[in-house]
């Protein structure tokens, strides 16, 4: 049996250290125009010491670990092969099946090597020769690291060139090599680095447990993005949620990564009403967010380039966190709303009790049991995160008090995140906040008995959106105009209603003093005007209205036109010829709805409620105005 000499194992476990810290330092400083500099110069060294391992190999005949026999695959094994594997025991391994292991840890670390200078097929092809070799030997603590981390490496290979599901065989078998290593043994086992290193670097027990849960780790990431990929959106977010709590639990995060991971897999639980999970992701995202550091001052930014780019991330990372949270409370109360309004949009005080019961007989011990599995954080953050949570609720809130909490740390968002998205320099983003604190008002306003409070909050809608609305460039916001204009027109008329509830509950319009009627025409008109110019905006430079709607357009266009139609027949005018004028309006409107959707038949199943009115008005208003040229003829 051939041995490798003390001199030479030292010179190879040498080279091996030098591969290692080109790899991982210096080659963070390589220049720009010559970016893999040092990693050429570790492949050189990777290279060597395979050569050295291959000579040895040679001279010692015939590898005594348990062969697979024939010719290897080149894809992650299937159903039984696993078994197999493990049928092997944990023994660990020969002294020639130790050989075979460095050699794979070569042949590994060349792969990875490839793959990170971009030359992808010779990566792929190292990193088969390593599974090829791991596959003649038996899993044991010494190689199931590694068994783990060249898996890892080829699910990101084949993810990179969309082979999906090719990355998904290849990362699942990795997790299940851990889950029955675990099972089976669970000691702390042998890193990669420790193959070459002398016996007094090897590394402790808890040290090796670490780097091994942290392989594992990056297995349950990429797993989660490769479910993402695959539309299997709860297994991913799953996955996500487990990395970031191993994340926290090994101490091995970037805060301010972290925590944008967290704020953005709350938005995944928003999406499915698990607001509690929502909450909790968002309270660590800013906790965590906050071991990032301080914000540099204006001072010191003005100072150092270093100082003013690291205080543009901070600010920008925790006002997008910001805006999650503003996501999140603007979440809970629309949920809330769809729950609890009855069928012409009120608050039902029905069901708000039904609810209220509901809550205290169930939801309180079904939250405790949820979120056992949820937690994230140490002992040093679980505080701040549960005090954080605190601050707002993760039930539905049932009444205005309830609404109202929620809707002021909403608004505290928004003022965090306005701060840094201004106007100057952020249109779009600021223009989008702005769009949320005017959702988190009407929101808050579904809750408000008092229609006086009521029409102060679309007010305040108005107030925040109009102005920038008329000042946006049309040619380069359209579409942001068109969000603004047609949500401007809906406020509008809500305010109108409301004015009119308020002013006079009786359906004789004739009883209401005239103030009362300038400022319900005024709000009707204001409400036409928007729609208008929504429609307007949808012309060509010509003028001319297209005769086919965009799928994007389509439903908002007709509705439009048929609020246009209803509002024009609810002003409330005396003369007649300006009434004549409003119905024939009114009617033409009508029309439009019912004529567009015989003309495109397929238009009709987005304007469902408002095609049927449509055509009922187009039936009746011609008799309303003939009524009224008749009276109009007879007075002359």
């Amino acid at each position: 049996m051939a041995f490798l000499g003390s001199d030479q194992w030292t010179t190879i476990c040498d080279k091996f250290t030098d591969a290692q810290n080109l790899t991982e330092v210096t080659s963070r400083n390589d220049p720009e125009n010559d970016p893999f500099r040092s990693k050429y110069k570790a492949r050189e060294l990777l290279r060597e010491i395979h050569c050295s391992l291959k000579s040895f190999e040679a001279g010692d005949g015939e590898d005594d670990c348990e062969a697979q026999g024939g010719d290897q695959p080149t894809e992650p094994p299937v159903d039984g092969q696993l078994e197999e594997m493990f049928e092997r025991g944990f023994e660990g391994y020969s002294p020639s099946g130790h050989r075979t292991a460095r050699l794979a840890v070569v042949e590994y670390y060349l792969g990875v090597n490839h793959v990170d200078t971009e030359e992808l097929s010779a990566g792929q092809e190292h990193l088969m020769n390593c599974l090829k070799l791991l596959e003649r030997c038996r899993v044991s603590p010494e190689n199931v690291s590694l068994c783990i981390h060249v898996r890892n490496q080829l699910g990101i290979l084949w993810a990179g060139w969309e082979e999906t599901e090719m990355a998904q065989r290849f990362l699942e078998m990795a997790e299940a090599i851990y889950l029955r290593y675990m099972k089976e043994d669970g000691s702390p086992p042998t890193d990669l680095v420790e193959f070459f290193a002398p016996k007094e670097k090897l590394l402790t027990h808890q040290e090796k447990n670490k780097k091994f849960e942290l392989g594992y780790t990056h297995t349950m990431y990429y797993l989660a993005q490769v479910y993402q990929k695959l539309g299997q959106t709860e297994r991913a977010a799953a996955y996500c949620h487990s990395t970031l709590q191993r994340q926290l639990q090994l101490g091995q995060f970037v805060p301010m990564e972290w925590a944008l991971n967290a704020a953005s897999l709350s938005q995944y639980y928003i999406t499915k009403d698990r607001y509690m999970e929502g909450r909790h992701c968002l309270s660590a995202a800013t906790v965590v967010s906050g071991l990032a550091g301080e914000v540099p001052s204006e001072a010191a930014a003005k100072e150092s380039e270093t100082e003013c780019e690291r205080r543009d991330q901070l600010r920008q990372k925790r006002a997008d966190i910001a805006r999650c949270w503003i996501k999140y409370c603007l979440a809970i109360l629309e949920s809330a709303k769809k729950v609890l309004e009855d069928n012409i949009g009120e608050l039902d005080s029905d069901l708000q009790e039904d609810l209220r019961r509901k809550r205290r007989l169930e939801v309180e011990e079904q939250e405790k049991g949820r979120k056992s599995a949820l937690l994230f954080g140490s002992e040093d953050t679980f505080d701040s995160i549960a005090s954080l949570e605190e601050k707002v609720s993760c039930l539905l809130p049932l009444d205005f008090t309830e609404a109202r909490n929620v809707f002021l740390v909403g608004q505290n968002y928004v003022t965090q995140a306005k701060d840094y998205f201004q106007m100057d320099g952020y249109v779009t983003d600021h223009i989008e906040i702005l769009q949320d604190h005017s959702a988190l008002f009407r929101a808050l306003a579904f809750f408000e008995e008092d229609a006086e409070r009521r029409c102060k909050m679309h007010k305040r809608r108005v107030d925040m959106l109009e102005t920038i609305c008329i000042e946006l460039n049309a040619q380069y916001y359209l579409m942001i105009r068109r969000q603004l204009m047609f949500e401007l027109a809906e406020t509008y008329n809500e305010m109108m209603d409301l004015k009119l509830t308020l002013a006079n509950r009786q359906a004789d319009t004739q009883s209401l003093d005239n103030h009362t009627i300038k400022k319900f025409n005024s709000l009707c008109s204001a409400s036409i005007k928007y729609f208008q110019m929504f429609l307007d905006s949808l012309r060509s430079p010509e003028g001319k209205f297209p005769e086919h709607l965009e799928e994007e357009v389509l439903r908002p266009a007709l509705v439009a036109r048929f609020r246009v139609a209803r509002l024009h027949s609810r002003l409330i005018c005396s003369l007649p010829l300006t009434q004549l004028e409003n119905l024939n309006n009114s009617l033409q409107n009508y029309k439009y709805v019912v004529e567009y959707c015989d003309a495109h038949p397929e238009a009709a199943a987005a304007v469902e409620s408002e095609l049927e009115l449509s055509k009922e008005m187009v039936g009746l208003l011609p008799l309303k105005i003939n009524r009224l040229k008749a009276r109009m003829a007879a007075n002359n």
